[in-house]
């Protein structure tokens, strides 16, 4: 019997891990036997699922069918609380912890106070802290990591009392607090860090760099950075090449992570990406190549670059090719952000028909999704069926934004349908609440000024909220020219 169970709930598990929880639901219900192993790997599947309210009410169904629940079921069924956000739910279930005089645990409390800290607020969960016998690392960490009342203390002020507690924070409680910090904060943290002697540790020093970047500090992030010893912090050199990009230091980012001994799958992506955007596309494309032969998994981040020198470059057969590959490895076929890309590229390389194919196969679009197409069928000369996605998108409930608008005033430009383009652009703020900028004015001038509609883009340009720029005059101009109009009035 017991070799049974354990073959039955390994099954579970594995069902469970492969995201085939109702299989494994349908299995649990048929087994005639179940311990306590059973009913912890289903709610825990549960509690992990986008159903977590069933890992609760599995829980009950245990209880009523008289099993006992240990540690690892209600770890897992205040985890489930936490998804649902269920408060009263947590609530029970920290009853029955206290009931099962299971509340010593320091494993069932760093979950109570994780459940508390995210559903409750950090007062209960702190409460909690307080109450715990033996003082736990572990529990301060959940405390840390959970705060995120806005009229809760910051960081710094939980570290400040885990001390005064007399537990010594270690590199987690560290990279929890450096999650989001304010600028004096970090800096105290970062102090607290050196004395305590973690500034040697990863992903702490990952987290200092990030932190310091994100408050738009860079030259402190590069100069904290620069100072690790590369070879036994690759996490960090990965952030510190992360920041040299977006400092547009590309060749920087390069030397970086050409001289790391230890590269992984980031280090590649940020690498190709360095030269994607300083304009190396061949070498781009041979780090592609030596990514590959040395066995590394391909990201869709560095599918993004590779789609977006094809794009540039204009260069349909590569992106082919790189749209092969990407079905190939699976990496990036549901990916939202590399569809879109996919887009772009075929758009840009006027293959509409694959474009409107990748569109009709994505499983999630989103407003770039739609903008890219808009924008492709104007771009290709469809002027009439980018009208007609820009109102389908509209339809499906996709409210359009200031980029959307141009691309499809763009289209109407092309497609010299001034009665559409002038409706749209003249109930932007009231459609669709968005203040009609420099680039949509020069393209509806530059679309009435070439179907001969001089006085209209006159009274257009009049009524900018701000000074023709030289490209609106170059446009009026140049229209005036091509209808033989030689007196124009000078206005302002």
């Amino acid at each position: 019997m017991d070799s049974f169970s354990e073959v039955a709930n390994a099954l579970l598990n594995s069902y469970c891990t492969c995201g085939a929880i109702y299989v494994a639901e349908k299995m649990f219900n048929e087994l005639m036997f179940r311990d306590v192993a059973s009913w912890n790997t289903m709610i825990t599947g549960f509690a992990k699922s986008n159903v977590p309210e069933r890992a609760f009410e599995l829980f009950l169904s245990m209880q009523r069918q008289g099993d006992l629940p240990n540690e690892t079921t209600f770890a897992s069924v205040l985890y489930a609380c936490a998804s649902m956000n269920g408060h009263e739910h947590g609530k029970f279930i920290h009853a029955k912890v206290i009931k099962r005089n299971l509340n010593t645990s320091v494993f069932l409390n760093t979950s109570l106070v994780d459940f508390y800290a995210n559903c409750i607020g950090w007062r209960d969960a702190h409460k909690i802290v307080e109450e715990i016998p033996e003082n736990s690392t572990a529990c301060w960490n959940a405390l840390i990591s959970g705060h995120s009342d806005s009229d809760g203390p910051t960081s710094l002020v939980i570290l400040r009392d885990m001390l005064r507690s007399g537990i010594k924070p270690n590199e987690v409680s560290f990279s929890a607090s450096l999650k989001d910090p304010s600028l004096l904060d970090l800096q105290q943290i970062h102090s607290l860090v050196t004395r305590l002697g973690h500034g040697d540790n990863d992903y702490v020093s990952s987290g200092i760099i990030s932190s310091y970047a994100s408050h738009g500090i860079v030259s402190d992030a590069l100069t904290y950075g620069v100072a690790l010893n590369p070879d036994s912090c690759s996490v960090s050199m990965n952030v510190l090449a992360g920041v040299y990009n977006k400092a547009r230091m590309y060749q920087e980012t390069k030397e970086l992570l050409l001289h790391q001994q230890a590269r992984d799958t980031t280090s590649w992506s940020i690498l190709i990406t360095a030269c994607t955007r300083s304009g190396d596309y061949l070498e781009a494309f041979e780090f592609f190549k030596q990514m590959k032969i040395m066995g590394y998994h391909v990201d869709n981040y560095v599918f993004v670059s590779l789609l977006s020198i094809c794009t540039k470059n204009n260069s349909l057969d590569l992106g082919k090719l790189i749209h092969g590959l990407i079905i190939k490895t699976i990496s990036g076929c549901c990916d939202t952000y590399v569809d879109n890309m996919l887009l772009d590229m075929y758009g840009k390389c006027g293959r509409i028909e694959d474009c409107l194919k990748v569109f009709e196969e994505m499983k999630d679009r989103n407003l770039i999704s739609w903008t890219a197409v808009i924008s492709a069928l104007g771009l290709n000369g469809f002027s009439h069926k980018a009208l007609a996605w820009f109102k389908a998108m509209e339809k499906d409930g996709c409210k359009p934004d200031k980029v959307a608008i141009l691309a499809v005033l763009s289209a109407c430009r092309h497609g010299r349908l001034v009665e559409e383009g002038m409706k749209i652009f003249k109930n932007m703020k009231a459609n669709y609440s968005v203040e009609a900028e420099k680039e949509h004015y020069i393209c509806v001038v530059d679309m009435l000024c070439k179907c001969g509609h001089l006085k209209e883009a006159e009274v257009v340009i009049r009524g900018m909220p701000f000074q023709p720029s030289t490209v609106i005059w170059r446009t009026f101009l140049q229209g005036c020219k091509t209808y033989g109009v030689t007196e124009v009035q000078v206005f302002c």
